[in-house]
């Protein structure tokens, strides 16, 4: 399979084609593509979605895709890296939050969005600033930021909401986006208080867990937030101390305990 490498920090892309010419693929950066007209298919890890004007796809390092046209299509591509996502901190926290819980979060990848007309609006006029910019796109890092920062939150909202439905309660993705929308607040990732949420019984909830996904519970959570804690150590832009505090601990001693556990 073919795997695309990007080292700029964000690249924006405003094409129509009536033909797809890429093969199937991956890459090293996510997507964030708009579908400004046309339709057909979005073949995401196998899946085969149709898409039509106005969907919103968001897709990761490990995704693999290629789509099929069935008509002339008109697409805008976001396209950044790590270095780019973390760039900010500080008061950027809660935003940067925002796109890691939509970055991990696999239903967004697989079935696009389908965004209420007026939230569409919106969308197309933030993508339409962005492609403004892009011939320019050191000088107008700042303000492609922002834009990315503001789409990621309407599309947070626009989410289906995780119901805890007797279909759902043994619905692994449901778990996991439970984690990765709460991995900022320890409390509410012991075991007891995930499976009163799932109406689970806390032990049974554990092992169903650890038998349909080859580790512990506590394992994964550890795994999820020292990736993310990695993520604020590489970029240089955190001490040790407010990370700690971005992630509920006590303080920088907590924090590399809990880095340097195994």
């Amino acid at each position: 399979m073919k795997r695309y490498q990007q080292f700029e920090p964000v690249l924006i892309s405003d094409f129509s084609v009536s033909q797809w010419e890429h093969p199937e693929h991956n890459h090293n950066h996510y997507e964030l593509i708009l579908i400004r007209k046309g339709s057909g298919k979005h073949i995401v890890n196998g899946n085969p979605i149709s898409y039509e004007s106005g969907m919103v796809f968001l897709l990761g390092p490990e995704d693999c895709h290629h789509f099929e046209t069935g008509e002339e299509t008109h697409f805008t591509y976001i396209k950044f890296t790590d270095a780019y996502l973390y760039r900010k901190t500080g008061d950027h926290q809660k935003v940067i939050h925002d796109l890691e819980y939509l970055i991990k979060s696999r239903e967004t990848h697989q079935t696009g969005f389908k965004l209420p007309d007026d939230e569409l609006h919106t969308v197309r006029l933030i993508f339409n600033v962005i492609v403004a910019l892009k011939d320019h796109i050191l000088y107008n890092q700042d303000l492609i930021w922002y834009q990315l920062l503001t789409l990621s939150r309407i599309l947070k909202r626009n989410m289906p909401e995780l119901k805890t439905s007797g279909t759902q309660v043994r619905n692994l993705q449901a778990i996991f986006c439970y984690i990765h929308k709460n991995i900022y607040e320890p409390d509410l990732l012991r075991t007891r208080v995930m499976a009163n949420h799932f109406n689970l019984a806390a032990d049974y909830f554990g092992n169903y867990f650890k038998r349909n996904t080859g580790t512990t519970l506590r394992n994964y959570i550890h795994q999820y937030r020292n990736t993310l804690i990695s993520h604020r150590m590489t970029s240089g832009k955190t001490s040790l101390k407010e990370i700690a505090a971005e992630f509920g601990l006590t303080d920088a001693s907590h924090l590399m305990k809990i880095i340097q556990k195994k």
